[in-house]
C-alpha cells in the first residue's frame, strides 16, 4: 500500500536550489532515511511530504485514509499549554479519554476531592466501554521512558530539549501510520535512544526520517535515499550497505569521467580538423563530443579531509580534579570525584538527561566553582570548549569575516599555512556560501562552522558537549578523522555511540547521587555489557552473572573482592529485582483489566511508578557490585 508519493519536487532559497526533482514514494512497513549535507533542504522537505509546507514546482500524494505523525527539529506548542495538552493534542477520542483520565488522576493526588472521585468513575466506565486500558499503558510506558512525570507543567518552562522529548512522546502515543521524523535521537540519551530504536524496529509502523545516528540507521532503516548534487540515490538497506553501494558508485564514477577524458583528447584532434561538409554520422560524433565533455568535466566530491592543527605543547601537569564535590538545588552532581588527566586521555562521558555532565566540563574549564575540593589546570592547557549552547555568532556577518576576525590564516602541524578560505573548503564551506551571511546558514552549516572557530585556535585539551546535534554525516566524518588524529587530551558527552566508539578508549559513567564510574574500555564494550543486563532482566530471569563477566578477564572471572555484607546484599539485590519485575508485570495487567474502582485504579498507578523507580535504583546497585566483584 502506498502511503505517500512526490513527483519532481524542486524548492529553491533565493537564488540558491536546495533540491532539485526530488521524486520518492513510501510504502506501508518501509523504513526511510534521507541523507544529505547540512543546507540542502532536508528539513524542509520532510515539512513538504508532511503537507506543512509546499514546493516551487512539483506534487505530493497522500493516501487520504492515513495519519502522519511529524516530529520538527525544534517543534513548537501552544503558548502556555500544559505537558498534558501538548502530549494529547490528537483529537482521538482514546487519546482524548486517556488525557481527561490522567487529569484526573494528577488533580485526585493534589487535592482529593469528592467531584474528582466521581469524574474519575465515570471515566472509568469510560475506559472500559472504549477498551482503552491497553493504549493508557502503553501512554505510561512511553512517558516513564522519556522521564516525563509533571504532566501539570507549563511546556513553556521547559528547556528545548525537555520539549523535543514531550513532542516525541506525542507522536509515539499518536501511533500514526507514517512516522516523518527530523532528527528524533537529538537531545536522548543512549538510553532512550536504544529503547525508540527497538520500538521502531519491531514494530509494522512505517517512518521517514532525518538523522545522523548511524547505529540508528543500521538498526531500523531498511532503506536509504540520499540526496546528492541535486539527484536522489536509493539504497535497499541499511546504513551500512549504504556506504558500500556509495563508494561503489563513486568508484564508477570516477573511471567513468577518466575513461571521457581519456577518450575526449582523441576526439579533440578530430574536431579541430573535421570536414566542412557535416554528414548525419558526422553530427552525430559532434553530439557525442560534446557529451563526453560534460562528463569529462565533473567533480566527485570527496570527504576525506586531511588536516591537523599545530595544538601547543602539553606539560606535565595537566589537569588535576581533586575531591571534588558539586551540588546543585539539593541534587548531588559529583560526590568527591578525582581523577588526574593523562597527555593522551580520550574519555567518554556518559548519563540520564540532566545528570550533570555539563556541569563537570564547566568545573574542568574553571567557568563553574566547586563547593569543596579542588580543580587545577597546568600552565600550558589551553581549552577548546565546544558547547550545546555555543553558537552566538553575529547573524549579519558573512561566514568570511567571522573567520578571519579570529586570523588571516593558520597553521597546520606539518607547517603549511591555510587562508581563512581554503580553511573553509576544507570545512565543506563550497566557494559561494563563503560571502553570505550567517543568518542564511542551516542550523547544522552554523555548528560546523563553530567547531571551525574553535579548532582555529589550536586548543590542546578539547572539550565536545553534544557536538554531533543537528551535524550531517559528511561534517560528522571529518570531524571524527580530525579528532583519530588530534593529539591532545579529548573529552566528549554524546549520546551518538557510533561517535564515541570511533573516538573514546574509557568513560566516565554517572550512576547517581554524584558517583562518577570510570569504565575502562571501549564505549562499544561497556554498551554491550549493559544490554546484557537488559536482556536478562526483561527475561524477568534472575540476573545472569555470568554473561556480564564473560567481558573480564578470565582469570580474575572467579575473584571476588566484596566484603561478607556486600556478598549478602549483591544476593538480595538478585531476588528483589526478579520480584520487582514481576510485580510491575502483575500492576501492569491489573490497569489494563479495567477492573477496579477509582481509589484501586489510583493505588496501582501510584505503585506503577513506585516500582519502576526502585528497579532503577536497586539494578543500579547491583551493577555497581557486580563490577566490584569482577
Amino acid at each position: 500500500m502506498n502511503f505517500l508519493l512526490s513527483d519532481g519536487l524542486t524548492r529553491f532559497y533565493g537564488e540558491k536550489i536546495l533540491f532539485k526533482d526530488i521524486s520518492l514514494s513510501v510504502n506501508k512497513g518501509q523504513k526511510i532515511a534521507l541523507i544529505a549535507r547540512n543546507g540542502t533542504g532536508k528539513s524542509t522537505l520532510l515539512r513538504i511530504l508532511a503537507g506543512l509546507d509546499t514546493a516551487d514546482s512539483g506534487k505530493v500524494e497522500r493516501h487520504p485514509a492515513i495519519t502522519i505523525g511529524y516530529l520538527p527539529q525544534e517543534p513548537e506548542f501552544p503558548a502556555g499549554a500544559s505537558v498534558s495538552e501538548a502530549i494529547f493534542q490528537s483529537g482521538i477520542p482514546k487519546l482524548d479519554l486517556i488525557r481527561d483520565y490522567e487529569n484526573c488522576v494528577l488533580r485526585l493526588n493534589i487535592h482529593n476531592r469528592a467531584e474528582d472521585k466521581k469524574l474519575l468513575d465515570e471515566l472509568i466506565i469510560k475506559m472500559d466501554h472504549l477498551q482503552a486500558w491497553d493504549i493508557e499503558a502503553r501512554v505510561k510506558e512511553i512517558l516513564s521512558r522519556f522521564r516525563i512525570t509533571d504532566l501539570t507543567q507549563n511546556v513553556d518552562s521547559l528547556s528545548g530539549g525537555q520539549q523535543k522529548r514531550v513532542a516525541l512522546a506525542a507522536i509515539l502515543i499518536l501511533d500514526p501510520d507514517i512516522f516523518i521524523l527530523d532528527e528524533p535521537t537529538n537531545h536522548l540519551d543512549v538510553e532512550m535512544i536504544e529503547w525508540l530504536e527497538k520500538h521502531l524496529s519491531k514494530s509494522t509502523s512505517t517512518a521517514l526520517m532525518v538523522t545522523h545516528d548511524r547505529y540508528f540507521l543500521d538498526n531500523v532503516t531498511n532503506e536509504i535515499i540520499e540526496i546528492a548534487d541535486g539527484q536522489s540515490y536509493k539504497y535497499k538497506g541499511n546504513y551500512s550497505y549504504f556506504m558500500e553501494k556509495k563508494a561503489e558508485r563513486e568508484y564508477n564514477k570516477i573511471q567513468e569521467i577518466d575513461k571521457a577524458k581519456s577518450i575526449l583528447r582523441t576526439e579533440r584532434e578530430w574536431m579541430r580538423r573535421q570536414p566542412q561538409a557535416r554528414t548525419t554520422k558526422a553530427q552525430a560524433r559532434i553530439d557525442s563530443y560534446y557529451e563526453l565533455e560534460k562528463t569529462a568535466a565533473q567533480q566527485v566530491k570527496q570527504d576525506d579531509v586531511q588536516m591537523q592543527m599545530k595544538e601547543e605543547r602539553l606539560g606535565g601537569k595537566i589537569l588535576l580534579c581533586k575531591s571534588v564535590t558539586k551540588i546543585f538545588q539539593e541534587k548531588i552532581i559529583l560526590d568527591k570525584f578525582t581523577y588526574t588527566f593523562n597527555p593522551k586521555d580520550r574519555i567518554g562521558i556518559i548519563g540520564p538527561n540532566g545528570c550533570g555532565k555539563s556541569t563537570m566540563l564547566r568545573l574542568f574549564t574553571g567557568e563553574e566553582m566547586p563547593d569543596t575540593g579542588s580543580v587545577k589546570a597546568g600552565d600550558t592547557v589551553k581549552f577548546g570548549y565546544y558547547k550545546q549552547d555555543g553558537l552566538r555568532f553575529e547573524e549579519d556577518k558573512k561566514v568570511i569575516d567571522i573567520v578571519r576576525d579570529i586570523a588571516e590564516y593558520v597553521q597546520l602541524s606539518n607547517g603549511i599555512k591555510l587562508t581563512a578560505i581554503q580553511l573553509l573548503n576544507h570545512f565543506l564551506f563550497a566557494n559561494h556560501t563563503h560571502y553570505q551571511f550567517v543568518h542564511t546558514l542551516s542550523g547544522g552549516e552554523k555548528r560546523r562552522l563553530y567547531i571551525l572557530t574553535i579548532l582555529m585556535h589550536n586548543p590542546n585539551f578539547f572539550i565536545l558537549d553534544e557536538p554531533t546535534n543537528d551535524l550531517d554525516l559528511q561534517t560528522l566524518k571529518i570531524l571524527e578523522d580530525f579528532l583519530i588524529e588530534y593529539k591532545g587530551v579529548l573529552v566528549v558527552v554524546s549520546h551518538d555511540r557510533y561517535f564515541l566508539d570511533k573516538l573514546v578508549d574509557h568513560i566516565f559513567v554517572f550512576e547517581g547521587d554524584g558517583i562518577i564510574k570510570d569504565y575502562p574500555g571501549t564505549y562499544l564494550q561497556y554498551r554491550e555489557w549493559l544490554k546484557t543486563q537488559n536482556q536478562a532482566e526483561k527475561a524477568e530471569n534472575p540476573i545472569d552473572l555470568k554473561s556480564a563477566n564473560d567481558y573480564q578477564n578470565k582469570e580474575d572471572r572467579h575473584k571476588n573482592k566484596l566484603s561478607f555484607k556486600e556478598k549478602r546484599e549483591l544476593e538480595e539485590l538478585e531476588k528483589n529485582i526478579t520480584t520487582l519485575e514481576a510485580q510491575k508485570g502483575e500492576v501492569e495487567n491489573h490497569l489494563a483489566s479495567g477492573v477496579g474502582n477509582s481509589q484501586e485504579i489510583m493505588q496501582w498507578s501510584h505503585r506503577l511508578s513506585e516500582i519502576l523507580v526502585n528497579i532503577d535504583t536497586q539494578t543500579n546497585r547491583w551493577m555497581e557490585l557486580s563490577e566490584k566483584k569482577s
